[in-house]
C-alpha cells in the first residue's frame, strides 16, 4: 500500500464529525480551519453555521468545501452530469481566480417557488504545498438579492479565491478534544473527519514511522458486555493486514469507562508492527486513540502512547 493512500484510510478508520466555528481575519478572509479564502462581497460575513460566508438578512450564502486532492475527479464527473442539480440556464466555463484556474458552473433553480441563482467554482491545486487540495465554492443568491449581488459582483469575489498553507493550529482548535501531552510526537495532519494523526520522525511517511490516530465517534454500545466485540470490530477496519489480537479487556482511562486492545499486524510495507487501541466511552459516543509502531521499537513507544492518551480531554 502506497503511503499516500494510508492517510485517507486512517481518516475513514478514525471517522468522526468536524464542527466549524468562526474567525475573521484580513482580506482575503479564511474561515477558521480552511485552506481556502476569498474577499467576501457586500454584507457577507463568516458564517456561524457552516464553512463559508453568509448575508443572513438576504438569505445569501457562500459555502466552501476544502477537500483532499483525490476528490476532484468525482466532483468533476458530478459537475458535468446532464442534470446538474436541476439547474436551468446552465453554463460551464473555464474560470481564472487569484491562485489558479478552475471550472465555473452557473445556473438558476427553483426552491420553494423562489428563483435562486447559483455559482459553483471547482478547482484543484496542481503542485507545491497545495498539491493535495480540491476546492468547491458554491454561491447561492435568491432572486430578490440579485440586484445587490449580480453576476459581476459574484465573479469578482470568486476571482479573489486564494489558498494558504494548512492552518494546523486553527484546525486543532476545531476538534472536540484537546491534546495536553504530545510526548515527543508532532501533528502530521488534522483529518477532515475531525481526527488528528501524530507521528515521530523527519517525514510524513507513516509507513516508516510510528504514529497515533486520535478521533471521536458515535454509536458506542451502552451495555458494558458489548464493548469488547465493538472494540475488536473497530480494530478490524485498520488499514493493516493479518491483525491478531493479543489482549482485549476493559479498563479505566483517566477516570472513565474504557477498553484496551493490543494486537500484532503487518504494515503497508510488509513489515511487522504492533498496535494498541484505546476506547474511552461517554454517553453514546467514544474517544478513540490508536498507536502503531514497529515491533522492535514497541517498548520505547508504548509508554509515550499512554502519556498522550492520558493527556487527551474533551473540550
Amino acid at each position: 500500500m502506497h503511503a499516500r493512500w494510508l492517510v485517507p484510510l486512517l481518516a475513514l478508520w478514525a471517522g468522526s464529525i468536524l464542527p466549524v466555528p468562526t474567525a475573521f481575519g484580513a482580506e482575503p478572509v479564511f474561515p477558521s480551519g480552511l485552506r481556502i479564502g476569498l474577499e467576501p462581497p457586500g454584507d457577507f460575513t463568516i458564517s456561524k453555521r457552516f464553512a463559508g460566508f453568509e448575508d443572513a438578512g438576504r438569505n445569501a450564502v457562500i459555502t466552501i468545501l476544502d477537500l483532499p486532492g483525490r476528490a476532484y475527479h468525482d466532483i468533476e464527473r458530478s459537475a458535468f452530469a446532464k442534470d446538474q442539480q436541476g439547474l436551468t440556464d446552465l453554463k460551464r466555463t473555464i474560470f481564472q481566480f487569484e491562485d489558479g484556474m478552475g471550472i465555473l458552473i452557473t445556473g438558476t433553480t427553483n426552491e420553494g417557488g423562489v428563483p435562486v441563482h447559483k455559482w459553483f467554482l471547482l478547482a484543484t491545486a496542481v503542485g507545491g504545498e497545495y498539491r493535495d487540495l480540491t476546492m468547491l465554492v458554491q454561491v447561492q443568491i435568491p432572486d430578490a438579492a440579485l440586484s445587490v449581488y449580480p453576476d459581476p459582483v459574484i465573479r469578482k469575489a470568486l476571482a479573489s479565491v486564494s489558498f494558504r498553507p494548512t492552518p494546523v493550529t486553527e484546525r486543532l482548535a476545531l476538534l472536540p478534544f484537546q491534546i495536553n501531552e504530545m510526548a515527543g510526537f508532532r501533528v502530521m495532519q488534522v483529518l477532515p473527519t475531525g481526527g488528528v494523526i501524530l507521528t515521530e520522525g523527519p517525514t510524513d511517511d507513516i509507513t516508516m514511522q510510528p504514529y497515533m490516530v486520535i478521533a471521536v465517534g458515535s454509536g458506542a454500545p451502552s451495555a458494558p458486555g458489548e464493548r469488547g466485540q465493538f472494540a475488536n470490530d473497530m480494530l478490524a477496519t485498520a488499514p493493516l493486514a493479518n491483525i491478531k489480537v493479543k489482549l482485549s479487556e476493559p479498563m479505566r482511562i483517566t477516570g472513565g469507562q474504557g477498553y484496551e486492545t493490543r494486537a500484532d499486524a503487518i504494515g503497508p510495507r510488509g513489515n511487522p508492527v504492533a498496535l494498541v487501541q484505546w476506547l474511552r466511552f461517554g454517553g453514546s459516543g467514544f474517544l478513540r486513540i490508536i498507536g502503531v509502531a514497529a515491533n522492535d521499537d514497541w517498548d520505547r513507544l508504548f509508554t509515550r502512547f499512554r502519556a498522550v492518551r492520558d493527556g487527551v480531554e474533551a473540550r
